[in-house]
């Protein structure tokens, strides 16, 4: 039996001003959400927006309480970030990846939304003729809405059917063989899906964006949490977090606060540019941008310091400060975040006993791990069908479809549930199946 007739969710669109809730992005799926509890009392199991669900850190808290007291608060910080936390960013690159980028190279943002931002812009004017974006997909939609904004084109594929080296690197040579793709992106584990790229796929990548001078943005937001690796996530030991840097001078990696330290709110990211392409000179950016055409200055300085004008400083405290304790050892991440895998096996094990089955279920070699996202199919239904369907039940969450996936299903997140609504959960499975199971 439904929890919200379909009336009632007509309603929550008409007044949210959700012109399709089966193509309903993060944020318009949120509304409609929100707008059903609180006209009914009846909570939502939320599964659509991938924010922290988990304690904002208090190394963090204290370092920016004691930078604000110290009056920073009055002067506007440099673009290019403050010195304490491109040294510590250095360092924490080091300690947990293996790869050696210089503090200069470590720029803050505001958030990674910034810093791919910025960075598509950078990467799409830096040759002319080379002006689009490679998705592999599935991936974070909002990153394709800023090219919409931006104007900039993009292509696009689903790895499930080209996972293993040989089957990627075969993709990735047709795809770039046009010559004009300037930039490759992913996130890594991957938003939706949670699967990892592995070794011999990164190292496909990597060669491949050296000879064809395409720049790899790898999206770090998830950091350290395959947490089917023991010991990932120990500072300065192997094993290290599997990069596409090791196979490239062209990447910029991207490190968010928002997840390793539940630091969402405070808007602060770090755009890590490989020290070989930070210096490398083009002219179309100096005819562009009236500028020395380098493209980390022109970065810095001519495009993020137009979004943003700079990262808040106290912030820029904060991070350096917990990236600073992670290297010593005093705060240990990897443990702290791994709450997302157990309510991830628990969810999981939930939704299997009620007749739905995980879509992207395999890495190359190995099962896809617990963490922060899965994807949930349903017998034969269409994504778009499947995320309206569970409305009706209360458990919200995102369309497969909105992330460039060619498979049929939906991303669940696991940050915002909470141990008494397991009981729910179950109960509105229950309900779900037997009222779609065939």
């Amino acid at each position: 039996m439904r929890i919200f007739s379909e009336e009632l969710v007509n309603e929550a669109c008409r007044n949210c001003h959700v012109a399709n809730l089966s193509t309903a992005t993060i944020g318009e799926v949120l509304l409609v959400a929100q707008y059903l509890e609180k006209k009914t009392g009846i909570p939502f199991i939320r599964m659509d927006q991938g924010s922290p669900g988990l304690p904002i850190n208090a190394y963090g808290v204290a370092a920016e309480k004691e930078a604000l007291d110290s009056g920073i608060g009055s002067q506007y910080p440099a673009a290019a970030g403050v010195p304490e936390l491109k040294d510590a960013a250095s360092r924490f690159v080091k300690a947990f990846i293996n790869v050696d980028i210089s503090p200069r190279s470590c720029v803050p943002t505001t958030g990674s939304v910034a810093a791919s931002f910025g960075s598509f812009i950078a990467c799409t004017q830096r040759i002319p003729g080379k002006d689009k974006v490679l998705f592999i997909d599935p991936g974070f939609p909002i990153q394709k809405s800023q090219l919409r904004v931006l104007g900039i084109q993009w292509r696009e594929f689903d790895i499930y059917p080209y996972r293993g080296a040989v089957a990627l690197k075969a993709k990735l040579e047709e795809e770039l063989a046009a010559g004009d793709i300037a930039a490759i992106i992913y996130s890594n584990p991957n938003n939706p899906a949670w699967t990892c790229l592995e070794e011999e796929e990164l190292k496909v990548i990597g060669e491949l964006a050296t000879s064809h001078d395409v720049v790899v943005l790898e999206d770090l937001a998830y950091f350290c949490m395959d947490y089917r690796k023991e010991g990932l996530g120990k500072p300065f030991q192997e094993p290290y977090l599997p990069t596409v840097a090791k196979y490239t001078d062209n990447y910029i990696l991207m490190l968010s606060a928002s997840k390793i330290f539940s630091y969402a709110g405070q808007r602060i990211a770090l755009c890590c540019i490989s020290d070989a392409l930070y210096d490398k000179h083009y002219p179309a950016l100096a005819q562009r941008y009236h500028d020395a055409g380098v493209f980390g200055s022109t970065l810095v300085a001519s495009i993020l310091y137009m979004i943003t004008s700079g990262c808040t400083a106290s912030t820029q405290y904060a991070y350096a400060k917990m990236m600073e304790l992670s290297c010593e050892g005093g705060i240990d991440f990897v443990e702290d975040t791994r709450e997302y895998a157990r309510r991830a096996e628990m969810m999981k094990a939930a939704f299997l006993r009620h007749g739905f089955h995980i879509v992207y279920e395999k890495d190359v070699t190995r099962q896809v791990g617990d963490g922060f996202f899965f994807t949930l199919g349903y017998g034969n239904m269409s994504s778009e069908e499947l995320l309206v369907q569970m409305m009706y039940y209360g458990i919200s969450s995102i369309s497969l479809s909105t992330t460039g996936s060619l498979r049929q299903g939906v991303r669940a997140c696991t940050s915002r549930m909470r141990e008494e609504l397991y009981p729910v959960l179950e109960e509105r499975l229950k309900a779900f199946n037997e009222d779609h199971r065939a």
